[in-house]
C-alpha cells in the first residue's frame, strides 16, 4: 500500500487547513460587501468546457476515465462561466459572482512524466458588463480584497496590469507569419528566440527593447504613444491607470505596466491582471486575472451579454507567503472532559453536552486518568484549553 500521496498532492495539517479556511473567509467578506454572491462550480466537467475554446492546453488538463470527456477544473473560470450563460441566463446583467475551491492541473515532472498540481482558488467574476467600468470595479476590489489578507510592507506588493488587444498592436508591424513566434517570445521573456525571427532589423531592436519595457505606468505609456501613436485602447487603459492609482498607492501598492504580460492560461482578450508579492527567495504571485470576453461568447446566446471579467486568488501561496503570521483561528482551544475511569462514559457525556450546550468546544478523554494533574498534562499535550476532571 502507498504511503504517501500522489506526485504534486499534499497532506495539510489542522493548522494549514484552518489558515486556508480562515483566508477565504477574509476574502468572502469583502466579496459579499461588493455585492458578489457565492456559487459552487462542479469539480468535474466536459473536456470542452475545461479547454475553453483552446485557452487552456489540454495537456494541462486532469482527464477522467469515463464514457464520456471528462475531467477536474484547471481553474474556475470557464465552468462560471458557462453556468452564467445556461442556467443563470434569466438572471438580469450584470452578474457579479465568488467561488472557492480546488483546482487541478497536471505539469510536466523533473525528469519527464507527469505529476499533479492542487491549488486552493477564490476569486470572483463580474459577466454582462461591456464597458472600462468593470474593469475599474476589478481591479478596486482585488485591491480591497488583498487589504483583508494581512500583507506586511516587506510584501512590496505590485499590480501588474496588461493588455491582450495593447499586445496585437504593438506586433502589428511584424511579418504575419511571424506574429505568433513573436508573441511567445515577449510573453515567455524568452531573448534567444526573439534573435531567431525572420523579421528586419530595425523590428527587431523593439521587439527586443520590449522585453524591458515595464515600470510606472505613465513612462511607459509614454513609449507606447511613441510606437504605435495614438489609440482608443490607450487612452481607455490610461485612465483605467489612472483610476486606481490613488486607491494603490493607499495600500502601499505599486502600479506596473507591462505590455507583455499575460497570464499562463491564454483566456483573455483584454485586460490582464497578476498582483505578485515578495517572498523569502522570489517574487511570488498571489493573485490574476483579466477580460475574456470571447470566453462567455462561447456560451452565450445573447452577445449584448457576452462580457465577462475576473479574477482569482491562490490560498495556499498567500498562505506560505505570510508564514507565522498567516491567520489563526480565534475559537478558543476544545476543554479536556476526563475521568479516572473510562468504563463509565455517562458521566463524561452528560459534562461533555453541557459544555456543548453553552457553544464551547470540548472533547472526550479516551484513557482514565487517576488524578487532575494527570488529566491537565494530557491536556496540554493535546493543544487543549485545560481538563474538566470529573473524580469517580
Amino acid at each position: 500500500m502507498a504511503l504517501q500521496p500522489a506526485a504534486g498532492a499534499r497532506d495539510l495539517n489542522p493548522g494549514q487547513v484552518e489558515s486556508n479556511r480562515l483566508l477565504c473567509e477574509r476574502l468572502a467578506e469583502v466579496y459579499r460587501l461588493w455585492g458578489y454572491r457565492e456559487v459552487a462550480p462542479p469539480t468535474i466537467e466536459r473536456l470542452d468546457t475545461l479547454e475553453a475554446g483552446g485557452g487552456i492546453d489540454g495537456r494541462e488538463v486532469l482527464r477522467l476515465a469515463s464514457d464520456e470527456p471528462l475531467g477536474l477544473r484547471p481553474e474556475l473560470t470557464a465552468s462560471i462561466a458557462r453556468a452564467a450563460s445556461t442556467r443563470l441566463a434569466s438572471r438580469p446583467r450584470p452578474l457579479r459572482l465568488w467561488a472557492c475551491g480546488s483546482t487541478f492541473r497536471t505539469v510536466a515532472a523533473e525528469g519527464g512524466g507527469q505529476r499533479l498540481q492542487e491549488e486552493l482558488q477564490s476569486g470572483v467574476e463580474l459577466l454582462g458588463v461591456a464597458s472600462p467600468a468593470a474593469d475599474g470595479e476589478l481591479m478596486h476590489l482585488l485591491l480591497a480584497a488583498m487589504a483583508s489578507l494581512g500583507l506586511r510592507a516587506e510584501h512590496q506588493p505590485t499590480l501588474l496590469v496588461g493588455h491582450h488587444g495593447l499586445l496585437d498592436a504593438l506586433l502589428a508591424q511584424v511579418p504575419a507569419d511571424q506574429r505568433e513566434p513573436a508573441r511567445s517570445a515577449l510573453t515567455e521573456f524568452d531573448p534567444l528566440a526573439l534573435s531567431l525571427l525572420s523579421v528586419p532589423p530595425g523590428i527587431r531592436e523593439r521587439l527586443e527593447s520590449l522585453l524591458n519595457l515595464r515600470g510606472e505606468p505613465s513612462k511607459v505609456m509614454a513609449h507606447l504613444q511613441q510606437w504605435i501613436g495614438p489609440l482608443p485602447l490607450l487612452d481607455s487603459l490610461a485612465n483605467s491607470l489612472a483610476a486606481v492609482a490613488p486607491a494603490a498607492q493607499a495600500l502601499g501598492v505599486r502600479l506596473q505596466l507591462d505590455p507583455t504580460f499575460q497570464p499562463h492560461f491564454d483566456l483573455y482578450d483584454g485586460l490582464v491582471l497578476k498582483l505578485v508579492c515578495q517572498g523569502p527567495d522570489a517574487p511570488v504571485a498571489i493573485a490574476s486575472g483579466g477580460r475574456y470576453d470571447a470566453l462567455v461568447g462561447r456560451f452565450c446566446t445573447k452577445a449584448t451579454e457576452a462580457f465577462g471579467t475576473g479574477f482569482g486568488f491562490a490560498i495556499e501561496a498567500i498562505r506560505e507567503l505570510l508564514g507565522p503570521a498567516c491567520p489563526a483561528s480565534e475559537r478558543p482551544a476544545p476543554w479536556l472532559v476526563a475521568s479516572p475511569r473510562n468504563d463509565d462514559l455517562g458521566p463524561l457525556l452528560t459534562q461533555l453536552a453541557a459544555l456543548h450546550g453553552r457553544g464551547e468546544a470540548a472533547e472526550l478523554c479516551s484513557v482514565a486518568c487517576a488524578t487532575q494533574a494527570e488529566a491537565d498534562q494530557l491536556a496540554a499535550e493535546r493543544g487543549c484549553r485545560g481538563a474538566l476532571w470529573l473524580p469517580a
